[in-house]
């Protein structure tokens, strides 16, 4: 069994290079900017590591892999357009460098690309592969939609807020490792079970991030820290403060929300402090987290194969980036 970190290293050998023709310049240019950019490269790693769980990791993981991360990449281009934001990975996001039509079609082309690497696939589950990917793409849409939708309403209900991120985030987590364990030869109780580990990892995984864009080290986040406080975003820690605060001090949070102080984003951060919202997110993560393990242990495998999706599996929700 391989490390992340292993994997990692494997896998960009495979996915840096050239995806996109040289021309037009302008079509492809801003995409092959953005990859530049780099990341993580989590959900494909998923991939390689689902399918390495239940056997040798074969050539058509490579391809799925790639597929993903490429796919991944369009949904960030596109978000960070509707979300209006100036920075990605602490670099200029795609339509502040360019401009949002050639943002919208690097998206959309990225988004082909990633059906041309699916149609390499060579093996016999490739129908099942395209029926998850395409259910995948599509929720995650959902995701979206939801996501914009609760921009126009006042509070959000914990638990369609729930919902909404496990389409948005969770479901390509999930379904990353499911598509390595059907790569794998996994049975279908081993599949369920993988992939609702990824659907739990994957709620872990937006708590910690809605904790970063408030309380993070903005060195080491790469974005604009308090992005989701200025723009009055829903988030897990808004969603409790709206829900948990009384009197005078959800008086305050109305009126911050309402409005557009020069330190909007302090006085919303004492308040969250005031409220413990930082501690509530951590136990929350956590809980995430050991219901995440919780199905990873049931899987049927060897404990030792396991190791390696345990340690990534906390390292994701301890991250601080």
């Amino acid at each position: 069994m391989q490390s992340f970190e292993q994997l990692s290293a494997l896998f960009a050998a495979h996915f840096n290079t050239g995806h996109f023709p040289g021309k037009p310049a302008s079509l492809y240019g801003p995409n092959d900017y953005f990859l530049s950019i780099g990341g993580k490269r989590v959900r494909p790693v998923l991939c390689l590591m689902g399918n390495e769980l239940f056997g040798e990791i074969i050539p058509d993981a490579w391809q799925v892999g790639i597929a993903i991360e490429l796919f991944h990449n369009f949904t960030l281009i596109h978000d960070d357009i509707m979300d209006k934001a100036p920075l990605r990975r602490g670099m200029e996001t795609v339509h502040t460098k360019y401009n949002e039509s050639t943002a919208i079609l690097a998206g959309d082309v990225m988004m082909v690309k990633s059906y041309e690497y699916l149609n390499k696939v060579q093996t016999r589950y490739i129908h099942n592969v395209l029926d998850i990917f395409n259910q995948t793409a599509r929720e995650v849409c959902e995701g979206q939609q939801l996501d914009m939708d609760f921009e126009q309403v006042r509070e959000v209900e914990f638990d369609t807020y729930l919902e909404m991120i496990g389409l948005k985030t969770s479901v390509l987590l999930a379904a990353s490792l499911r598509l390595g364990a059907i790569l794998g030869g996994a049975g279908e109780g081993n599949q369920q079970l993988i992939y609702s580990f990824g659907k739990k990892l994957g709620l872990a995984f937006q708590v910690q991030d809605d904790y970063l864009d408030a309380f993070g080290d903005p060195g080491k986040f790469g974005k604009q820290v308090g992005g989701d406080i200025l723009s009055n975003k829903k988030t897990f820690l808004l969603i409790h403060a709206l829900k948990t605060a009384t009197g005078s001090r959800r008086a305050r949070l109305d009126e911050l929300i309402a409005g557009n102080a020069p330190d909007k984003v302090q006085q919303v951060l004492a308040l969250y402090r005031e409220s413990e919202v930082d501690q509530w997110a951590v136990r929350l993560k956590d809980q995430f987290l050991d219901e995440a393990l919780q199905h990873l242990d049931d899987i049927a495998v060897m404990n030792v194969r396991k190791e390696p999706l345990r340690q990534l599996a906390r390292f994701l929700v301890q991250r601080e980036h």
